[in-house]
């Protein structure tokens, strides 16, 4: 009998920003998208303030002040090396684990049924509170669906102890209860859509669902869903995704932190996204053999003169090479650029991306990894993992950027950056 459990981090952008910065204790604290915009996170003080997600910090100005909301740049970079420990503090408590996002994973505890799992949930909270310094919470079913209500449950205190809620061990009645009283919208997998559907066949409630017929909700919706309701009722139908799927597209996009309006702005942005994008290609040992680059000005401000175009390109051969991967998107730029037009944002999109070793090689071709290319890429690729982001880079991108995006509340990169630890002055 399959048994998992979900462990998932407590706020997690907001603790992290708390877990270096001992002022901030007790205090409201919300996290801002790219640009400073809204809110994209936000600690349990300021939950308990009815603070709404995605609000424009504009608007909340002076809710701010009245109660010392604190407002911090998103700092990804500190958010993902701390995710990056929490993991490895769950490996050490189960052979099998899925990552599934940068604050939530998924823990196999098959075999473990012999022992106290709401005890050993505790442990796993306990270790990465000790060893990392974040809190979280666990939650344990006999199916990932389960586990993710769990969780929920311990979250929001309705069920279980210590941050741990165990489905496996709670009373039928008092689940019963439980769930008749949980909206079905908090189901891991129900949308909006979807939720409106239900709504309007009487189906309200998280115990509803999982009362419901499999086969009608299969007729009625999709095989997908009527896994939840399965799910739902202790019936394994998702399996653990140990090593994530190569990505069969690759985007990297922000929006600027200030108008670009000249092609130089905008070249230089160009490359440094497509190199970002040649990175995680080869991260994952893949070439591509097409790219889209676009452009757009800001559509919120129709006061504005607007225009918004992309091109893509094919290659006449796959590669992984930032440098030749920058030369096609350059190319792409140059067919879509138009002057007299402030830009606030761009992207660049690898696509047609295939596995390095089923790439088709012209006949000429050294063998994959034994090209110059290769071997200039992963050196490349080993000095700036040594000495961070940029160390080299190819010269169309410049060592500042004016347009990149505002980040003018920016915690330092305590765990990353050498030039930037955390200092403790003693007396």
């Amino acid at each position: 009998m399959p048994i998992f459990a979900l462990y998932d981090i407590n706020n997690c952008y907001a603790s992290a920003e708390k877990l270096f910065s001992p002022k901030l204790k007790d205090r409201p604290v919300v996290v801002l998208s790219s640009n400073d915009g809204c809110v994209v996170a936000r600690s349990a003080e300021a939950k308990a303030l009815k603070v709404p997600m995605g609000i424009p910090w504009f608007k909340m100005l002076d809710l701010a002040r009245q109660h010392g909301i604190v407002a911090l740049s998103s700092n990804y970079e500190l958010y993902g090396d701390l995710s990056n420990r929490v993991v490895s503090v769950l490996r050490q408590f189960t052979p099998h684990l899925e990552v599934y996002s940068i604050d939530e994973s998924f823990l196999s505890l098959d075999g473990f049924s012999h022992l106290d799992l709401e005890d050993y949930g505790r442990a796993i909270r306990e270790q990465v509170l000790q060893w990392v310094g974040l809190p979280g919470c666990v939650g344990i079913g006999l199916s990932k669906t389960q586990a993710k209500l769990a969780n929920f449950l311990a979250k929001k205190g309705l069920a279980g102890s210590d941050g741990v809620c165990n489905l496996l061990s709670m009373p039928s009645s008092l689940l019963d209860d439980l769930l008749g009283r949980i909206e079905v919208a908090e189901v891991w997998g129900v949308g909006r859509k979807i939720d409106a559907q239900l709504q309007s066949m009487g189906i309200t409630t998280v115990k509803d669902l999982r009362d419901a017929d499999p086969s009608m909700i299969r007729q009625r919706f999709s095989v997908v869903l009527e896994r939840t309701v399965r799910e739902l009722n202790g019936v394994s139908c998702l399996e653990l995704e140990e090593f994530a799927p190569d990505k069969k597209q690759i985007m990297v996009s922000r929006s600027f932190g200030q108008y670009a309006y000249s092609f130089s702005e905008l070249s230089d942005a160009v490359a440094t996204y497509t190199s970002r994008a040649a990175e995680k290609l080869r991260s994952q040992d893949s070439m591509a053999t097409a790219l889209l680059v676009f452009i757009e000005t800001n559509y919120f401000r129709q006061d504005e003169p607007q225009y918004h175009n992309s091109f893509r390109l094919t290659f006449p051969e796959a590669t992984s090479d930032t440098r030749e991967l920058v030369q096609y998107a350059l190319e792409a730029l140059r067919r879509i650029y138009r002057r007299g037009y402030g830009f606030k944002k761009c992207g660049v999109m690898l696509t047609e991306i295939r596995p390095k070793e089923a790439v088709q090689a012209s006949l000429f071709s050294p063998a994959p990894g034994e090209s110059r290319s290769d071997k200039i890429m992963s050196l490349m690729d080993d000095i700036n993992g040594k000495w961070g982001r940029g160390a080299i880079r190819v010269a169309a991108v410049s060592a500042e950027h004016p347009w990149a995006m505002r980040r003018e509340r920016k915690s330092p990169n305590y765990t990353t950056r050498w030039d930037e630890l955390p200092v403790v002055l003693a007396k």
